[in-house]
């Protein structure tokens, strides 16, 4: 099988190989490189945050990258939103594309040492950028534009194998202030393989953002929330298809308010050609 993940965006984190690697690069450190390409056709229902009255669903076309190349490991993707310009979409005259990209530098391949300790197999200078097509920024709904920078690893966990763990501080850069911090992690575990050696597996991410004021830049806001998403695909060579759920609370450090909802549960179907 391909060394590829299938990871659902919308927020989500790095992707992983679906095989341990070594982490001493003192004599190579191209010896794990490998990139994977893939293009995911959506349908997302009741996406939040919105409005109680909105639209309930929109399909959207996702093409997700990833790899590792020397000292970076990188995990990103482009959705384009709203394909059909269906009028009942959520999407509808809004935003039409936001993209996700989130090089981390290996510590371990920068040093050519092996960095590990017990469960954590290796350390990253870890990044991550957020951007939409936006409208302009003093409009009422300002472009995303931010970035995390901090520290991330990845982590022998029992049962899900290896997953990926970072701890970032949120700078804002349209606002040019820092905003918090944010702990995501993500995993990938087949629990299912069929004869043909195609499998059903249990993927998803946690993105929790802490420790933010009350208020940022006089607006009131969160000072803790995140996502869940919880995905189960089947997956071939070349294909995958699955349905995946994501649980809200306050995400964005948006409140939740009857008049805008930030708390609660949406839905996504997904089929995906792999490259």
């Amino acid at each position: 099988m391909h060394k590829t993940l299938t990871a659902l965006s919308i927020s989500a984190a790095a992707m992983l190989p679906t095989v341990s690697f070594a982490v001493d690069y003192s004599d190579d450190i191209h010896k794990n490189d490998y990139k994977w390409l893939q293009f995911n056709l959506m349908y997302a229902l009741e996406e939040l945050p919105r409005s109680p009255d909105a639209h309930s669903g929109h399909d959207y076309l996702e093409m997700e990258f990833g790899g590792r190349s020397g000292i970076f490991d990188l995990y990103g993707y482009v959705d384009v939103f709203d394909l059909t310009d269906h009028d009942a979409s959520d999407k509808n005259d809004g935003v039409k594309i936001f993209m996700k990209f989130a090089p981390r530098l290996s510590l371990d391949a920068m040093t050519k040492r092996d960095l590990s300790i017990g469960p954590f197999q290796e350390f990253y200078i870890a990044t991550l950028f957020n951007w939409d097509g936006g409208y302009a920024k003093e409009s009422d709904f300002p472009p995303v534009n931010n970035s995390f920078w901090g520290i991330g690893s990845d982590v022998q966990v029992p049962w899900f194998g290896k997953v990926g763990l970072n701890l970032y501080g949120l700078y804002d850069i349209n606002n040019k202030d820092w905003n918090g911090l944010q702990l995501s992690t993500n995993w990938f575990k087949p629990f299912y393989t069929f004869p043909n050696d195609s499998f059903i597996a249990y993927q998803g991410y946690i993105d929790y953002q802490f420790a933010a004021d009350d208020t940022f830049k006089g607006n009131s806001q969160a000072n803790h929330g995140g996502v869940m998403f919880n995905g189960f695909y089947w997956h071939s060579d070349r294909y995958a298809v699955g349905y995946g759920f994501k649980l809200y609370n306050d995400v964005y450090l948006i409140e939740d308010t009857s008049s805008f909802e930030s708390t609660g549960i949406s839905h996504y179907f997904s089929v995906t050609y792999k490259f």
